[in-house]
């Protein structure tokens, strides 16, 4: 059974004035989503009393006053890795007060305040940032066809076994260690494969196995010349090529034959994963692999399941899901530019930005 809705006293003011001005008990508990007997008891109980408030219950009284509550939340924002038991040591050091590490927890919800692991992210300078802010300004009106003439490439290390934090297990107590619920983990993941690819709303290249270290003479040579190019021509003139900033990518002789070649590069700021939807494509490929059984048993095995996978999937829906959109349509540059300035204009830190209801990328 659903736990009973509890009003608040604005709403139980509400449900008062509404029965004062005529309208039915029954009415009147449809509106508030409340049981009739909540109404019933509380409109014979207020001409009694003439308040609204709820009535004081007995029960145990709280270990913690108000102050120390607001201690509690205090520590935990200053140190935000601090776990509950540190926080304990803290306030018992503080205001004497004993209480179990269970409780600090509860004071915590009731801020709103979850344990949770902490996002990962690139470290960025202010150079970085200020790269990134420029980029969503000249591209974040850009329309859907426009966004379908670019040819997004990226590397990608997929490993035999990894541990996926994202991994949960259905257990019962007493369970934890049974073979069942149980992540094996291999040192070095067992065995790794890197390929290359790129894509577009409607074009990809193949999957490249790169073996060894990647150079720009490789780059060129195995990647960009019978793989990208022919690519981006098919793509028609208006083609735009997009590399991220790795060594290899921005040599000299990558450089001059892309020149050369007549191809058009788009200009890409550092550190910048989070807004190139190739990385949702890598990650789409990595579950469509590791959903099929048996699992592949080794690398040159691996490699043939993200080939035949990626024959079998087209990425267009994904493209147009991970799409940087305009901003009727909020996506990742316009959460970017939304987020620095909301940020510019209320001075406020990181967690202002999630009342902003869009997806936590940083600037």
């Amino acid at each position: 059974m659903p736990p009973r809705r509890k009003l608040n006293e604005f709403e139980r003011g509400r449900a008062v004035a509404w029965f004062q001005d005529g309208v039915p008990k029954r009415e009147v508990a449809r509106r508030l989503h409340v049981s009739i007997s909540v109404i019933v008891r509380m409109v014979q109980r207020f001409p009694a009393t003439g308040r609204v408030q709820e009535r004081r219950r007995p029960g145990r009284p709280k270990k913690t006053i108000p102050r120390e509550d607001r201690l509690i939340e205090r520590l935990a924002l200053q140190t935000r890795t601090a776990s509950s038991s540190i926080i304990r040591k803290q306030l018992r050091v503080a205001t004497n007060t004993n209480i179990s590490q269970q409780t600090i927890r509860n004071r915590l919800h009731g801020f709103s305040l979850r344990f949770r692991r902490p996002a990962v992210r690139p470290r960025l300078t202010p150079a970085h940032r200020a790269a990134r802010r420029a980029f969503c300004r000249r591209h974040v009106r850009w329309t859907r066809q426009q966004w379908s003439q670019v040819l997004f490439s990226d590397e990608s290390r997929f490993t035999l076994n990894h541990n996926d934090d994202r991994l949960r297990v259905w257990r019962r107590q007493g369970e934890r260690y049974i073979d069942t619920t149980v992540q094996e983990k291999v040192a070095f993941g067992g065995g790794s494969v890197i390929v290359w690819g790129a894509f577009s709303l409607h074009h990809r290249t193949p999957l490249f196995h790169v073996q060894g270290n990647l150079t720009g003479l490789r780059y060129r040579d195995e990647m960009l010349r019978p793989l990208a190019v022919p690519t981006l021509q098919q793509m028609g003139p208006q083609a735009v090529y997009h590399d991220d900033n790795a060594r290899p990518h921005r040599a000299r002789v990558v450089n001059d034959f892309l020149q050369h070649s007549g191809v058009n590069r788009m200009e890409w700021p550092a550190c910048s994963p989070d807004l190139n939807p190739i990385e949702n494509l890598w990650d789409e490929l990595d579950r469509k692999v590791r959903s099929n059984h048996p699992l592949p048993r080794d690398v040159q095995h691996l490699y043939q399941e993200l080939q035949a996978e990626c024959q079998v999937h087209h990425p267009g829906q994904l493209y147009e899901d991970s799409l940087p959109r305009v901003p009727e349509q909020p996506g990742r540059l316009h959460a970017l530019l939304i987020f620095w300035e909301h940020l510019n204009a209320m001075s406020c830190d990181f967690n202002d930005f999630v009342k902003l209801n869009f997806d936590t990328y940083t600037l």
